[in-house]
C-alpha cells in the first residue's frame, strides 16, 4: 500500500528547508495583496484579481509537495480536492444560509425596520460597531463559527449605513477574542482531545487570557473605526464609558464560564451578557457628540453636513418581524451546535467516504509525531453530513421565518435565490481554493516545517507557541484545524523544554485566534458579506488584508507577551496540572 511519510527537512538544510515551505504562502501574499494590476472593477488596486491568485499559489504548492516533499502527486491533488469540498460544505454552506437570510430581510424591506430598532438604541456608529460587530458577533462565534460571524455582523454593519471597507474591517478586527471558544467551544474540544489535557482546563487556561484582549478589542475596534476614516483621538475617547462597559461585561462573563469549565457556552452566554448589559447602558447613557454614518461620510468627502432624519416609530408587530429572521438564525445555529442534535441528525444523513488516494498514507514523524514514524495515519474521511452543517439550520430558520411570518411570496423567493447565487459564484471559488491550499500544506507537513522553525527558540518558545498558532490559523483559516496541526507538535516541545504543556498547548489556541482576521478564507467571506457587487468585493481583498493584517500581527505580539509573562513571571496564572 502507498505510504507518505511526512519529512520536516527535505532539503537537508533546515534554512532551505523552510523557504521551500514557504513559497506557497508567499505567493498568495503576494498576487493577494501586492501586486499591482487593474480591478475588475476597472480602477488600479494592488493584488491580482482574488481567484487567479488563490490559483497561482495552489499551482506552486503542488510543484513544492511534490518535486520537493516528494509527496505522490496524486495523494496532493486528493489533499486539495478534500479541502475545496470542505470548504463548500460546510463553510461556504455557512455563507450561503447567511446571505441568503439577510437578502430575504432586504426583499421583504423588514431590514430598513431592523436598522431603525438598532439606531433606536444609539445613533452613534461608533456604538453600533461595538453591539453589533463585538458582542452579537462573538454570540454567533460561539454559536455556530467558520465564518458566520463575519457574514451575519458584516451584512447588518452595510445595511446600518457602513462602507462596505469599513464593515469588513472592523468585524474582521472584532473576530478575535471569543474564536478559541467557536462554534460551541469546537476548537478547544479538539485541542483536549488530541493532547490528552482536560478540555475544562485548557478552557480555564485560556480564560485566563483572553478577556484581556476582550476589554482591549471594542477600544482597538473604535480606534480602527475612528483613525480609517479619517477621524480624530478624541472621537474615539468620546465613547470610552460604553466601550469599557461592553469590553468589560464580555470579559467577565468570559472569565467566569471559564474559570467553571464550560467549554461550549463560555462565548454564547459572553456574547449575550455583553448585549443586554450595553443596551441597559445605553438606555441612560449616551455621548455629547452623536456621529451617525451621515455625518462621518459627509465630512470624510468634504460635503456639507445633512442633519438626520427622524428615526421612524415602528410598531410592536413590524418590529417582531423585522427581528424574528435573526432571531430563528441565533436560536437554530446553536440547536444545530449541540452534540445531542448533531449525533440525531446524523443517526438520519451522514454519508461519508475515504478519500482516495489519501486516506491511509499519511503518516507523521517525528517530532511532530510523539514516535518516530506514527502509529495510526492521518485521517481523511469526508462527511457530507447537510443535515448538522450550520448553514442548514440558518436556511430552515429562514425559510420557517419567510412562509410564517414574513409571507414571502414565490416571485420573492427567486429573487432572494438567485441574487445570494449570483453574489456568491466567484468568493466561494476562492474559499474552496485556499482551503484546498490549506489541505494541502497540512498533509504534505510544510506547515509542520515552519512551526518547528519557531520550535527552535529556546526560552523565547512561549512567545513564539503563540505565534504558531497564528501561522496555523492564518494557514488554514480554522482555529480548530490550527489546534489538530500543531497541538501534539506544541505539547511534545513543551515536554523537551521544561515548559508547563497547559499554557503552551492553550497559546496554540490564543495565538490562532489573532490570525483569524488575516486567513484568505474570513476575507473573503467579510467581502461576499458587505459588497453587493461581486467584483468590488473582489478587489476589495487585497485591500482588506493589506488594513487588518499589522493589527493581526500587533495583537498576537500582545499575546506572546503575555504568554512568556505566565511561563516565566506570573507563574500562578496557570491551573494545576498534573499529566
Amino acid at each position: 500500500m502507498l505510504k507518505y511519510l511526512q519529512n520536516y527537512n527535505p532539503m537537508g538544510n533546515d534554512f532551505l528547508s523552510v523557504i521551500l515551505a514557504a513559497l506557497p504562502i508567499v505567493t498568495l501574499l503576494y498576487f493577494l495583496a501586492l501586486h499591482p494590476h487593474k480591478g475588475k472593477s476597472g480602477r488600479k488596486v494592488l493584488g491580482i484579481y482574488a481567484p487567479y491568485a488563490a490559483l497561482l499559489a495552489a499551482l506552486v504548492a503542488l510543484v513544492v509537495i511534490v518535486f520537493g516533499m516528494n509527496m505522490p502527486a496524486q495523494s496532493a491533488l486528493a489533499a486539495f480536492g478534500y479541502g475545496a469540498l470542505s470548504g463548500l460544505f460546510p463553510i461556504g454552506w455557512i455563507v450561503f444560509g447567511a446571505i441568503f437570510l439577510y437578502t430575504m430581510t432586504l426583499v421583504t424591506g423588514r431590514f430598513e425596520v431592523l436598522k431603525d430598532s438598532i439606531a433606536g438604541i444609539t445613533p452613534d456608529r461608533r456604538l453600533q460597531a461595538l453591539i453589533v460587530s463585538f458582542s452579537f458577533g462573538a454570540f454567533m462565534e460561539g454559536a455556530a463559527g467558520f465564518g458566520t460571524p463575519v457574514a451575519v455582523a458584516g451584512a447588518i454593519m452595510v445595511g446600518l449605513g457602513f462602507r462596505p471597507l469599513t464593515a469588513a474591517v472592523i468585524c474582521l478586527v472584532a473576530n478575535t477574542a471569543p474564536v478559541a471558544w467557536g462554534a460551541i467551544g469546537t476548537p478547544v474540544l479538539t485541542l483536549g482531545a488530541l493532547t490528552g489535557i482536560p478540555h475544562q482546563l485548557i478552557t480555564q487556561m485560556a480564560g485566563r487570557q483572553l478577556p484581556f484582549f476582550s476589554v482591549i478589542v471594542p477600544f482597538w475596534l473604535v480606534a480602527t473605526l475612528v483613525l480609517m476614516e479619517k477621524g480624530k483621538w478624541k472621537d474615539v475617547w468620546e465613547v470610552w464609558p460604553a466601550t469599557l462597559v461592553t469590553g468589560v461585561s464580555f470579559a467577565a462573563a468570559q472569565f467566569t464560564m471559564a474559570e467553571f469549565g464550560v467549554t461550549m457556552l463560555v462565548d454564547i452566554v459572553a456574547g449575550l451578557f455583553s448585549i443586554i448589559v450595553t443596551a441597559i447602558f445605553l438606555k441612560f447613557w449616551q455621548p455629547k457628540n452623536i456621529i451617525t454614518n451621515e455625518m462621518a461620510y459627509a465630512a470624510l468627502d468634504g460635503k456639507p453636513v445633512k442633519a438626520r432624519a427622524a428615526i421612524p416609530k415602528h410598531s410592536g408587530e413590524d418590529l417582531f418581524k423585522a427581528w424574528i429572521p435573526w432571531v430563528f438564525l441565533a436560536i437554530f445555529v446553536f440547536l444545530w451546535g449541540l452534540p445531542s442534535v448533531k449525533t440525531f441528525l446524523n443517526h438520519l444523513f451522514n454519508p461519508t467516504f475515504k478519500v482516495p488516494y489519501l486516506a491511509g498514507v499519511v503518516f507523521r514523524t517525528a517530532p511532530v509525531s510523539p514516535t518516530a514514524v506514527a502509529k495510526a495515519a492521518e485521517g481523511a474521511s469526508y462527511s457530507f453530513n447537510l443535515l448538522t452543517m450550520a448553514g442548514t439550520g440558518i436556511l430552515i430558520a429562514a425559510f420557517l421565518a419567510g412562509v410564517f411570518f414574513l409571507k414571502v411570496t414565490a416571485a420573492q423567493w427567486r429573487e432572494i435565490f438567485f441574487r445570494t447565487l449570483s453574489r456568491l459564484k466567484v468568493p466561494l471559488t476562492v474559499i474552496a481554493t485556499v482551503v484546498g491550499l490549506g489541505y494541502m500544506t497540512r498533509y504534505a507537513g510544510t506547515d509542520a516545517i515552519l512551526g518547528l522553525a519557531f520550535a527552535k527558540t529556546g526560552m523565547l518558545y512561549p512567545f513564539f507557541a503563540v505565534m504558531i498558532g497564528w501561522l496555523g490559523v492564518f494557514l488554514t483559516g480554522s482555529d480548530t484545524a490550527s489546534n489538530a496541526m500543531f497541538g501534539s507538535l506544541q505539547q511534545i516541545t513543551a515536554n523537551q523544554l521544561g515548559l508547563n504543556p497547559l499554557l503552551i498547548v492553550t497559546a496554540n489556541s490564543t495565538g490562532g485566534v489573532m490570525g483569524k482576521m488575516i486567513d484568505a478564507q474570513s476575507i473573503t467571506v467579510a467581502t461576499v458579506a458587505c459588497y453587493e457587487n461581486p467584483d468590488e468585493g473582489v478587489d476589495a481583498i487585497g485591500v482588506i488584508f493589506r488594513k487588518v493584517f499589522w493589527h493581526s500581527v500587533a495583537l498576537a505580539i500582545l499575546m506572546g507577551i503575555l504568554v512568556w509573562l505566565q511561563a516565566y513571571v506570573f507563574t500562578g496564572m496557570i491551573p494545576p496540572y498534573h499529566p
